[in-house]
């Protein structure tokens, strides 16, 4: 597997309150957010996850297992018609399932230093792009819709947004999970996937990859 080289220990991220207004700035892990993109990994990573996601339940008869066919349609000569053996055979309407699709699991294996180093390919991609936002907090005394909305749109934040939360940010979850284009997160469950197919990913300091928070859950999921 291709190593990406990390452009320095520690990386350092704007802070920014709810409302819009500049609150500092953190360094984040440089491993996490200052590695160079390697794009066959991210590749591999998330072709894996979304296959482990498939049911595999798909499933056909074969001629086997169709109800009927045990008796012979007609006598092997003198009818003039070609040789049956059974109803139940594929080339008959009503028949079994030729090489048709049977139960499976489409799960990949991948080891854990490959989907820590998609992960950091792509907060790192995204980073690059400006395209990662550290908030102090959201602040939100109680759930509120209308609230989050505002605080997003306070950020810059537009399309599709990843927002990772504390797990006992239980106001911010509320007041996000009605939204359309807003998916949330705990650090535990941070993964290639879905900060790739999110325009912005937007962090709170107590959920950043790293933090002592972040880590305690980690360490629990």
């Amino acid at each position: 597997m291709p190593k990406s080289a990390v452009k320095s220990e520690l990386v350092q991220l704007a802070v920014q309150s709810s409302d819009g207004k500049a609150a500092g700035t953190v360094d984040v892990d440089g491993t996490l957010f200052g590695v160079e993109p390697n794009m066959a990994v991210m590749h591999q990573v998330v072709t894996a996850q979304l296959a482990a996601r498939r049911a595999g339940t798909h499933s056909t008869k074969t001629r086997s297992e169709v109800r009927g066919g045990g008796a012979k349609p007609w006598k092997q000569k003198g009818t003039g018609r070609a040789r049956a053996g059974s109803v139940r055979s594929p080339i008959w309407i009503g028949g079994g399932i030729a090489h048709g699709p049977r139960p499976r699991d489409y799960s990949q294996r991948t080891n854990k230093k490959m989907i820590r180093l998609a992960l950091a390919s792509a907060l790192s991609d995204r980073r690059n792009d400006d395209k990662v936002v550290v908030i102090e907090g959201w602040g939100f005394e109680k759930p509120s819709t209308k609230a989050a909305k505002a605080a997003l749109s306070n950020l810059g934040v537009e399309g599709k947004a990843l927002i990772v939360l504390h797990r006992d940010d239980a106001n911010s979850a509320l007041s996000f999970r009605n939204l359309p284009n807003v998916h949330v997160l705990t650090p535990g469950q941070l993964n290639a996937y879905d900060v790739l197919v999110s325009d912005y990913v937007v962090f709170t300091s107590d959920a950043m990859p790293g933090s002592a928070g972040a880590q305690a859950q980690s360490e629990d999921s």
